[in-house]
């Protein structure tokens, strides 16, 4: 059997797989009926838990600085990353000195919190902070307790906290609230865990600041967010950028490590490529084999997989970048809303 097949089968015929494709459906699908009761205790319990912190029986940590949390309700790739980078670097041109807490998903660091740079490894502190380090610059702490990691930012001499995919945990204080929704899969079959992808009741969305959508709103209090590719870079760093455009009709492996592959593989697609997509699970640890194809095609990835890929990566493997464009009225909005917290 060739690699590639390999590689497509451990994700499209996985569990976690099928699973995400039953959720999305836009109805209950009949193999998800016996998961209700399940369902039914799990949104009791998270309620329960939002509650005890909203009435003080559990207790919040205020930073000393204004904290903008980027989540989402759904499980599943939304798009955060990109927005958190692009939050930063708006921060950054306002003056402020913003720093980025990230739960290091994956990362196998033996003591937390972690200062993370571009140059960290992401098997030890993750793979979104080290892209984040990378693509803006800004102090990035990583750990699973949050509220220690924005202490140690704050420690730093930051300004201004953006909290990378923390809607839920609640012990981290905020003073902004931003949920993003996949524009084209949104709440899927509207049930919660396990019978559905969302982490919380849609009607949370009506207690967040601001509604961010991937795609096309579908009110006027969603906030529209396009991603634009740039140029493409070499990742074993032997070469420099090539546009976009020079790869009209090539035919490549595209590879994707994320929440939602299919919308990459379309980024791809119309740029003129001929794909032969690779899916893979969000945040999957890649070795050398993974990505032999048995060909000289140019492999095309993300660049959350390419902070991965790069001790081992082969002349032919190049990564696009992304960057999240947001509409001025909600960039001016947001800024005027964090200097009102200062």
């Amino acid at each position: 059997m060739p690699p590639s097949t390999t590689c497509s089968s451990r994700t499209e015929e996985g569990f976690g797989a099928r699973l995400q494709e039953l959720w999305y459906r836009r109805r209950l699908a009949p193999a998800l009926w016996p998961l209700l009761p399940l369902e039914g205790l799990f949104c009791g319990l998270s309620a329960l838990r939002r509650l005890a912190y909203g009435y003080g029986l559990l207790r919040v940590h205020r930073c000393a600085v204004p904290v903008i949390v980027v989540g989402n309700i759904t499980v599943g790739g939304t798009g955060k990353t990109p927005l958190v980078a692009r939050l930063a670097v708006l921060l950054r041109e306002a003056g402020y000195r913003p720093g980025i807490v990230s739960r290091g998903y994956g990362g196998g660091a033996s003591q937390w919190p972690q200062a993370v740079n571009g140059a960290s490894d992401p098997q030890s502190v993750g793979d979104e902070p080290v892209l984040l380090a990378r693509t803006t610059g800004c102090p990035v702490m990583a750990g699973p307790d949050r509220v220690a990691a924005a202490d140690a930012l704050v420690q730093q001499g930051v300004d201004a906290i953006i909290s990378d995919d923390g809607l839920q945990h609640y012990r981290l204080g905020r003073s902004v609230e931003i949920a993003v929704l996949d524009g084209e899969r949104r709440a899927g079959n509207g049930h919660c865990l396990p019978a559905g992808p969302l982490r919380e009741r849609t009607n949370r969305l009506d207690k967040v600041d601001w509604v961010v959508v991937n795609g096309e709103p579908a009110s006027d209090r969603e906030q529209c967010m396009t991603f634009v590719p740039g140029r493409l870079h070499r990742i074993d760093g032997s070469e420099g950028e090539r546009p976009l455009k020079d790869w009209t009709g090539k035919r490549v492996h595209a590879v994707a490590g994320i929440g939602h592959p299919e919308r990459f593989f379309a980024m791809l697609k119309r740029a003129g490529m001929e794909v032969t997509p690779h899916p893979f699970a969000d945040h999957y640890p890649y070795g050398p084999s993974d990505l032999a194809f048995g060909d000289h095609r140019p492999v095309v990835m993300t660049e959350k997989d390419a902070v991965k890929c790069r001790l081992f990566a082969q002349p032919h493997w190049w990564s696009v970048p992304v960057r999240a464009e947001l509409d001025s009225v909600f960039e001016t909005g947001l800024l005027q809303q964090i200097d009102n917290k200062r």
